[in-house]
């Protein structure tokens, strides 16, 4: 067994994740699944592309013998996590979750859960603008919504739009003036979004808040049955450092 750690990436955490376990003198291996055009990468080594599902990573960490992996992955990533799941499962290798805790509502806030992106469109059908939130993969569920809905991603959705959709492509963060100033310009009357947390994308929401929009957000899928998870990078360092 090696001493390197493998960080399965693609968030702000796990970069930061990245540069304090170099900085406290740990090998440190990030894997991103490649899915953005133009990634933020973190410091140190890093690999692109995937491990071809659960075997595919269990061969990788068979032949690679890392002390631990992190999966720091977005808390949509529910493929990815599995799969690290099953693979440190099937290989004994050390395995922890880090993932930020779901927003909050605050006083003033009209949120709404669902389970899925197909009942967030359904939640939706009925409104005249819709700003749609939940990034480039799974656009497709608000295909047939008949009113305007500005689309807002990082890279262009490869699924069908609908049809009175406008595209915009833009990474945060972004401010709440910023995000006031969109609602307004397209008239938006209501916000979905996945319940991804973290103060990245948080601006939306405020801004929400202040021009008292209603709020649809698909809730978390839930972690493996006995996946280990701490809520800081802090946290997750001294995991690594104790292993």
């Amino acid at each position: 067994m090696t001493g390197r750690v493998l960080v399965l990436g693609g968030t702000g955490e796990a970069r930061r994740l990245a540069g304090e376990l170099l900085a406290a003198g740990v090998d440190v291996l990030s894997s991103l699944a490649g899915r953005v055009a133009d990634p933020v990468l973190p410091a140190g080594e890093v690999r692109i592309g995937g491990f071809g599902g659960p075997e595919g990573l269990a061969d990788w960490l068979t032949r690679h013998r890392p002390r631990a992996v992190v999966d720091a992955t977005h808390p949509f990533a529910a493929r990815i996590t599995g799969s690290a799941a099953r693979a440190a499962a099937a290989t004994g290798t050390p395995l922890l979750r880090l993932q930020r805790p779901g927003w909050t509502p605050r006083p003033g806030d009209s949120w709404r859960f669902v389970d899925s992106l197909a009942g967030a469109a359904e939640a939706v059908a009925g409104c005249r603008s819709v700003f749609v939130t939940t990034g480039r993969q799974g656009a497709g569920a608000f295909a047939a919504l008949p009113g305007r809905v500005l689309v807002r991603a990082v890279d262009p959705p490869d699924d069908p739009l609908p049809a009175g959709t406008t595209l915009l492509l833009a990474r945060g963060p972004f401010s709440v003036a910023d995000e006031v100033a969109l609602m307004r310009a397209h008239a938006v009357d209501v916000v979905v979004t996945k319940d991804s947390g973290g103060q990245m994308t948080e601006a939306k929401l405020t801004a929400a808040r202040e021009l008292g929009l209603p709020v649809v957000l698909v809730r978390r899928p839930p972690l493996p049955p006995g996946m280990p998870a701490v809520a800081t990078v802090e946290d997750a360092v001294t995991w690594v450092l104790r292993r």
